[in-house]
């Protein structure tokens, strides 16, 4: 009797890793970038900054006109790792703690991860970059699901260390435990190639996996490689203004911006570069040199990460994603910060950030920046790459938001959503997968609710072609755009359907209801960021 349970536990084990051997649920590897502007790589319209990687990507895969953020860092990976909107998953302001569900400031328990559905479904989970949901060690991402975990758990870091193993200006871990990054060793290259040694780790697990690779690059502090910065030594001669226009014009080219449509007013903040002095241009020149060094130095490493895949012959059943957490960074020259600044930018302890200046180019053809509720601020690149079933070179105008990444990973690995999480009933996801639109000729997502933002007092409501925004430095007056005809937002058309007005209003309201928005005044005071 002994003898014939042992071999029928035997002969299951055996299924069961036969099983596994031959799973062909797709790989997927999660790339986010940090406040990258919309036409800040080539397929977007960057003719100015080398990203052959990207290109290729875009080529073989489809891109979105219109996908959609969160506007700023934390709440949008909070969506992005939880399917849900960031305060449903707690962190309807940032990562701090204000006193509220909604904005407790790290990822709640009612909110599965990626990683921990993933990881129950059968897959290896890793995580290689930034964290930035949750800065305690029970919210870690090894404590999230990730079996593999390479990461700085805050929101912003240096891409040098600059201090010692003793006292590291780059806190970094692995695996739970500290790491402290060589002198001389650029982040981004840190951050590649422990992704890869984690990719060829789990190999040997023989089971799907899933990557989040989530750069810090190009959020400042703006640090590059000399000779990633020394590549753009004459292309910034141009100056801002004059690339703006290229770039809206090249977004229109490529198929990512309307054409016959207007490019957004221009920032009257912004300086004029023709009036700036030789020494002036020669200063932001160097800044936006060194931008783009950023930007090319994460391309290699999505170059080199796609080459371990075809040497672990995975190259063919994996799905890539990329997109960027938001636009690019706006603000004046004031908020630099010189007391950090120990070197020419772009040095190891240096600590310039990127500004409207340039920023504006950064998401041209779209209005206004990183934290604000226009186009600008929550719209990103977006491009999906899987010729087993995504359409190559293929243009949708999309109008996918973060919230249907979750839905369309479990959609492809076969993976069940839990009706409880840590002995808790979880969240609804409310977004849609959008496999079927990938690999359809569909334009863009079936959906028939709003889309909808809350960050700082600053709201936003899309649905259909219609967007009500309105901010709180403005007041909350409320603003209504036509995006079919004006995503550039510059003709505000409010008064003349107040109708749509009244619609959208009370969409909001509702929504705001189902996920504990509350109004911005309550807990501004409490805020350490703004």
């Amino acid at each position: 009797m002994k003898r014939n349970y042992y071999l029928l536990t035997l002969l299951i084990t055996l299924s069961s890793l036969a099983g596994w051997s031959q799973d062909k649920r797709p790989n997927v590897i999660l790339i986010l970038v940090d406040d990258l502007g919309f036409s800040d790589i080539e397929p977007y319209g960057a003719s100015d900054i080398h990203t052959p990687n990207l290109t290729e990507l875009a080529s073989q895969g489809t891109r979105f006109q219109e996908f959609y953020n969160n506007s700023i860092c934390a709440p949008t990976r909070a969506s992005l790792l939880t399917g849900q909107y960031a305060h449903k998953a707690g962190l309807g302001y940032f990562n701090v703690n204000l006193g509220l569900p909604a904005y407790q400031g790290f990822l709640n328990k009612e909110s599965p991860t990626l990683a921990e559905v993933l990881k129950k479904a059968g897959y290896s989970t890793i995580i290689s970059g930034k964290w930035h949901v949750g800065d305690d060690y029970d919210q870690w991402p090894a404590q999230r699901g990730f079996e593999r975990s390479f990461n700085f758990v805050g929101g912003a870091s240096n891409f040098y260390e600059i201090g010692d193993s003793t006292q590291a200006t780059v806190p970094l871990y692995k695996n739970n435990k500290p790491f402290y990054l060589p002198k001389d060793r650029y982040l981004t290259d840190e951050i590649t190639d422990q992704a890869i040694g984690f990719l060829k780790e789990q190999h040997h697990d023989k089971k799907p996996f899933f990557l989040y690779l989530a750069f810090n690059a190009p959020h400042w502090p703006l640090q590059a490689p000399e000779e990633e910065t020394q590549k753009y030594q004459e292309t910034y001669t141009i100056g801002w203004d004059s690339l703006r226009t290229k770039r809206y014009e090249n977004a229109i080219k490529q198929g990512v911006f309307p054409a016959k449509q207007k490019i957004s007013a221009k920032d009257t903040l912004t300086q004029e570069w023709n009036k700036l002095t030789y020494d002036e241009k020669q200063y932001w020149k160097r800044r936006q040199q060194v931008f783009a060094g950023m930007i090319d130095r994460v391309d290699q490493s999505i170059g080199k990460i796609r080459q371990t895949l075809k040497e672990l012959k995975v190259d063919d059943n994996t799905i890539i994603i990329f997109l960027s957490d938001n636009g690019a960074q706006g603000g004046d020259r004031a908020r630099i910060y010189t007391s950090r600044n120990t070197g020419t930018v772009g040095s190891a302890g240096s600590y310039d950030v990127q500004n409207s200046n340039w920023s504006q180019t950064g998401n041209s053809p779209l209005r206004s920046y990183k934290d604000n509720p226009y186009e600008g601020g929550i719209g990103a690149p977006f491009i999906v790459w899987y010729p087993k079933e995504v359409k190559a070179n293929t243009i949708k105008r999309g109008t996918g938001h973060l919230i249907d990444i979750a839905p369309t990973l479990y959609d492809y690995a076969q993976a069940k959503y839990p009706n409880t999480n840590y002995g808790t009933a979880t969240n609804t996801l409310p977004g849609v997968s959008l496999r079927k639109l990938l690999n359809t000729d569909l334009a863009q997502v079936e959906r028939n609710q709003a889309l909808f933002w809350e960050r700082a007092g600053n709201r936003a409501v899309r649905f259909g072609k219609w967007k009500l925004v309105s901010t709180y430095r403005n007041g909350n007056k409320v603003e209504l755009y036509d995006i079919d005809t004006d995503r550039g937002e510059n003709h505000n058309v409010a008064s003349q359907h107040p109708e749509v007005v009244t619609q959208l209003e009370e969409l909001y309201k509702k929504w705001a209801k189902e996920n504990d928005v509350v109004n911005y005044d309550r807990i501004k005071g409490q805020s350490s960021f703004r």
